[in-house]
C-alpha cells in the first residue's frame, strides 16, 4: 500500500508555526525566522508521522479572490483593515519569512501548488477532488476544510491542528458527524452548509441572524440539505419549520443564495504544480540547502526534516 497523498494548508501551518514561537529566533543576519524553523519541524513531523509518498504544500495565489468578495463584499474585508492599520503601528515580521520557506522547500524538492485567482482551500479542494489513488490527508488549522471528508474515491481525512500539530485531530467522515451531529453518510458536505447557516465572524460572514452552530446543524440534520431547508421555508404548508426560524431564513433570502458561493471550496481551479509531488528520500539541491541551513541558522530543523525523508524516527530538538 502506498502511503498518504498529505496536502498542506501551507500559510495556515506557518502562521501558527510564527505565532507559537518567539520571534526573538533569528537568523547570524538578525532576521527573525521562528515561522521557518516551526514550519520545517511540522513538515518533519508529518512526514515521520503519516509516511506521505507524495506531499504538496498548497498556497494561497489570492488570499481574498475576487469571486468570493463579489458574492459577499464583507468576505474578509476585516482582515483587510487589520493589515493596513498594523502596516503602521507593527513591523511584519512574517511576511520576509515566506520567501526562505518556498526556496527551502524547492531546495529539498517539495512541491508547492497555487491557483492563480484562487485561495490555497480551493487548490487544496482541486488536488483532493482529482485523486482516485491514494488516500488523501488534508493538514490545515482551518475548520472550513472539513467539507474535504470522505469515504470514496479514495478516502479523505483532515488533520486539524487548530490548537498545534502536537494536539491535532483526525477527522473523518463518523468524527465530523459526532462532533457537530450531523449526518455521516454526507458530512463534509453538511459541514459546509452549515457554515453557511452559522457564518463565521473571522471570515467576514454574517450568517444567519439568530441560528448558532448546534440550531444549523440540526437544521441541516433534519431536512437534509441546505437546499431541502430552503423550501421548506419558501413552502408555508411545510409545518416542520418554526415561524420564527422561517422568518428568520427568509430574512437572510439573499446571504444564502451567495454564501455557499464563498463557503464551498472551489474543485477545478486552475492548479500550477511547481514540480512533481511524489516525495523525495534525498534534497534535490542539497548544496542549496547546506547554503540555507548556515545563512538562516536553521541547523536543527533542516536536519530533522533531512532524517524524516530518510525514513529515520523523528525527535523533537
Amino acid at each position: 500500500m502506498t502511503g498518504p497523498l498529505v496536502l498542506l494548508d501551507a500559510a495556515s501551518l506557518y502562521f501558527r508555526a510564527y505565532f507559537a514561537l518567539p520571534d526573538s529566533i533569528k537568523a547570524p543576519d538578525g532576521t527573525s525566522v521562528n515561522a521557518v524553523r516551526g514550519f520545517t519541524d511540522m513538515v518533519a513531523k508529518l512526514i515521520t508521522d503519516r509516511r506521505p509518498g507524495r506531499l504538496v504544500a498548497c498556497l494561497d495565489a489570492d488570499w481574498r479572490p475576487d469571486f468570493r468578495v463579489a458574492a459577499i463584499p464583507s468576505y474578509k474585508a476585516h482582515r483587510l483593515a487589520d493589515e493596513e492599520a498594523n502596516a503602521e503601528e507593527v513591523p511584519d515580521t512574517l511576511t520576509p519569512q515566506v520567501p526562505v520557506i518556498l526556496e527551502l522547500l524547492a531546495a529539498f524538492g517539495i512541491a508547492t501548488a497555487e491557483a492563480e485567482g484562487y485561495e490555497a482551500d480551493d487548490v487544496i479542494g482541486t488536488l483532493a477532488a482529482r485523486e482516485d489513488t491514494d488516500p488523501v490527508v488534508v493538514v490545515t488549522g482551518d475548520r472550513d476544510l472539513f467539507q474535504l471528508v470522505r469515504e470514496e474515491p479514495t478516502p479523505g481525512r483532515v488533520l486539524y491542528a487548530g490548537r498545534g500539530l502536537s494536539k491535532a485531530e483526525v477527522y473523518g467522515p463518523t468524527e465530523l458527524a459526532e462532533r457537530y451531529g450531523l449526518p455521516r453518510e454526507r458530512a463534509g458536505a453538511a459541514y459546509a452548509e452549515m457554515a453557511v447557516l452559522r457564518g463565521d465572524p473571522s471570515d467576514g460572514l454574517p450568517g444567519v441572524a439568530g441560528i448558532g452552530e448546534k440550531t444549523a446543524a440540526r437544521l441541516i440534520t433534519e431536512f437534509g440539505s441546505l437546499a431541502s431547508l430552503l423550501a421548506a421555508a419558501d413552502d408555508e404548508t411545510d409545518r416542520r419549520l418554526r415561524p420564527a426560524v422561517r422568518a428568520k431564513l427568509l430574512a437572510a433570502k439573499d446571504y444564502l443564495a451567495a454564501a455557499p458561493g464563498v463557503v464551498n471550496v472551489v474543485t477545478d481551479s486552475p492548479v500550477h504544480l511547481d514540480r512533481p509531488d511524489t516525495l523525495p528520500h534525498e534534497p534535490k539541491d542539497p548544496e542549496h540547502v547546506a547554503e540555507l541551513r548556515a545563512r538562516w541558522g536553521l541547523g536543527g530543523p533542516v536536519d530533522r526534516l533531512l532524517t524524516a525523508l530518510r525514513g529515520r524516527p523523528w525527535s523533537p530538538e
